[in-house]
């Protein structure tokens, strides 16, 4: 595991003073789980470069985690002594403390001046693929330059991996630099060697209290580095944004179960799910895209039939793929299971050549989350360039919404929702599309019928044309 600090501000080699390690030593520390190294392989006026070199130990790695959570085999054969992760965070807090506080003994305003630096970590797992690690650096002013790490390029059918090489450059404070990463590269790895907890909220206030609050994706930062405990988050996010703890829990409570709890009386997300996965499996699809994932339901049902060979969620939203991985188990699955899923980032009105391929695709409860304008372009990346021999779309029936005693008259059952079409809309809608892109339809209720406003969710199914 291995970080590397350039500066070409002259004379470069004050990173030295910086970083309180002197140029021409090698020094090693002690650490719990192994050995830290700091070295300088360039040191000279134009261009200066310190090396951290974690030497993670793999006995003491496993040692005390006896829960046996992701199998014996797992604690050690895996990726911690060669990613960067919690492992490097803790070193950087304890090699370059003094740097990270912005203290420097022979350079004190120096420390507190934003100089040009680079930082390049070779190895980083990123489930979110590129974007989720451009999301958390470029808000900062970085530029980012990444570069994929092949699984093996003797077997290319083995498929991309979920670890990149990344460089950062800009012109920042050290100390600034140091706590970005700090909180970044476990943030965006998604797991803690330690157990987290109250502590955990004070070191990240205390890291990142400067610059986290105004951060675009402050939520899933937060989350990631809290190892999703809600109760942790909402109080790091009260701290960090200077409210009360129970205005953030409530906001976040509001977005996430409006839909739910409109629905939950009569069991409607599990009658959509099952009458979608009745219609995969009487199609015959084998390769099932879900588009718009979201935390992952209709996946995990797929991954529990054997029909379903190769399983695809994307979704736009990284903290919801993230959800999607933690409720899969997706890191402990078996062999067998987990090469059969994939969870990929995307927009889904942008052309996605991972989208091809596949006999299926799904969006449950999805379009209507699209501003209209966006909606042809959703249309031509699924049914023109992906072109899935089955394509099922279901959407709230907006007629159905006068059944539901706590939705006001006019109100939309999701804060999110930008539209809810009444069945001839859809109708119109599909056959539109149907006709346009070559596909036959078949419109379905789901849910309890009734005899003037309908079901309260309705169902499409696009059959290709031979």
């Amino acid at each position: 595991m291995l970080l590397n600090l350039s500066t070409t501000h002259e004379p470069a080699t004050d990173l030295g003073y910086l970083l309180s390690k002197h140029p021409q030593k090698l020094q090693s520390f002690e650490l719990a789980f192994g050995r830290a190294h700091v070295f300088y392989p360039r040191a000279d006026t134009q261009r200066c470069t310190a090396s951290l070199l974690l030497d993670v130990d793999p006995v003491g790695l496993v040692r005390g985690r006896g829960d046996g959570s992701e199998g014996t085999l797992a604690q050690y054969v895996n990726d911690r002594p060669y990613a960067a992760s919690s492992f490097l965070a803790v070193a950087i807090a304890r090699v370059y403390r003094s740097a990270l506080a912005g203290n420097s003994a022979g350079r004190e305003a120096l420390a507190q001046t934003p100089i040009p630096l680079e930082a390049e970590v070779p190895v980083l797992r990123a489930r979110g693929g590129e974007e989720a690690i451009r999301r958390c650096f470029e808000p900062l002013g970085y530029a980012v330059e990444l570069t994929p790490v092949v699984l093996d390029a003797r077997f290319p059918e083995w498929g991309a991996s979920p670890y990149w090489r990344l460089q950062i450059a800009g012109r920042v404070c050290l100390h600034e630099l140091l706590s970005h990463l700090y909180v970044l590269l476990p943030a965006i790895d998604g797991d803690k060697h330690y157990f987290v907890g109250e502590d955990e909220v004070d070191k990240l206030v205390a890291k990142a209290g400067g610059w986290l609050a105004t951060h675009p994706q402050r939520e899933w930062i937060t989350h990631r580095y809290l190892k999703r405990r809600r109760s942790l988050v909402r109080s790091a996010l009260a701290r960090l944004l200077d409210a009360e703890e129970d205005d953030v829990d409530q906001a976040e409570q509001k977005r996430e179960a409006a839909e739910e709890a409109i629905e939950r009386p009569l069991s409607l997300n599990e009658q959509r799910m099952g009458s979608v996965l009745s219609v995969l499996r009487q199609s015959g699809a084998r390769k099932v895209v879900d588009l718009g994932c979201g935390e992952g339901r209709l996946l995990g049902l797929l991954l529990k039939e054997k029909q379903f060979e190769r399983i695809l969620g994307v979704d736009v939203s990284l903290r919801a793929l993230d959800i999607a991985a933690d409720r899969l188990h997706l890191e402990r699955l078996p062999p067998s299971q987990r090469e059969r899923l994939q969870l990929v980032q995307g927009a889904l009105t942008y052309r996605d050549r991972r989208l091809e391929g596949f006999d299926a695709a799904c969006a449950v409860e999805v379009i209507e989350h699209m501003d209209l304008p966006r909606l042809p372009a959703f249309e031509r990346n699924v049914f023109e360039f992906a072109r899935p021999g089955l394509v099922v779309v279901t959407t709230p029936n907006a007629e159905y919404n006068a059944n539901f005693a706590d939705l006001p008259a006019g109100k939309l059952r999701h804060p999110d929702h930008r539209f809810e079409w009444t069945r001839a809309e859809f109708h119109a809608w599909a056959e539109t599309v149907a006709s346009r892109y070559g596909y036959g339809l078949r419109l379905l209720p789901i849910g309890p019928l009734d005899p003037v406003l309908g079901a309260p969710t309705q169902m499409a199914l696009f059959t290709r044309d031979a």
